[in-house]
């Protein structure tokens, strides 16, 4: 992905951020109280919002710092990390199917995963 790609996905993700999170505070407060797992929820918004943040930053170095490479697979990481860290959570929020749990630390590697590679990107001579 190029500097403008990353920007618009991270414009989209963010949107659904802010879209999922107002639903889940509102539309989906009495399923989260019967479920017990608003914490968790809670917590999938905010990994999900911040990795957005995270991912527009990036878009933004990619413009800037376009020779850093790694840049695009880090944004790509992160998505990944959104997709399955903050999408099992957000499913097992709602359903209560516990052995989704066992798949978020996978999103949690990627989230690390990319990180590892803005640092790297960062210290290309």
């Amino acid at each position: 992905m190029k500097g403008k790609q990353i920007i618009q996905t991270a414009a989209i993700l963010g949107a659904c951020a802010v879209g999922i999170g107002a639903f889940g505070a509102h539309g989906l407060k009495e399923i989260l109280a019967e479920t017990g797992r608003a914490e968790t929820f809670e917590t999938a918004v905010k990994y999900h919002f911040y990795h957005s943040l995270a991912i527009f930053l990036i878009g933004i170095l990619a413009l800037v710092k376009p020779n850093w490479t790694k840049l695009s697979t880090a944004a790509i990481l992160m998505l990944v990390g959104v997709l399955i860290f903050s999408g099992s959570l957000y499913v097992l929020s709602l359903t209560g199917i516990t052995w989704l749990g066992a798949i978020t630390p996978f999103g949690g590697l990627a989230f690390i995963a990319g990180w590892i590679l803005v640092f790297l990107a960062a210290s290309k001579k």
